[in-house]
């Protein structure tokens, strides 16, 4: 008997959608105006950004000034400290 899943729904209150995904509806899913700031994603498991909601550039803001700040805390961290011997005692 074959396995007759449905391409798209929810389980478990999560949405998925394993359609095969076009063009017009990859860009549709993704500006949706009056939507809130997660939308259903076009293809694949959960929830993406509607990038017609301010909200979504404030969240994409936020990690970017993240993700710069731990670069920038990488490089700098490796100059600064000294590297002095260890000890180690073995009982």
């Amino acid at each position: 008997m074959a396995d007759e899943r449905p391409p798209s729904g929810e389980i478990f209150g999560v949405p998925y959608n394993f359609e095969r995904p076009s063009l017009g509806r990859m860009l549709s899913a993704y500006w949706q105006p009056g939507e809130e700031m997660l939308v259903k994603k076009p293809f694949g498991v959960g929830y993406t950004l509607n990038l017609a909601n301010w909200r979504s550039w404030v969240a994409l803001a936020v990690v970017a000034v993240l993700l710069v700040q731990e670069n920038r805390g990488e490089d700098e961290s490796y100059g600064d400290e000294e590297e002095e011997p260890v000890e180690v005692i073995v009982d």
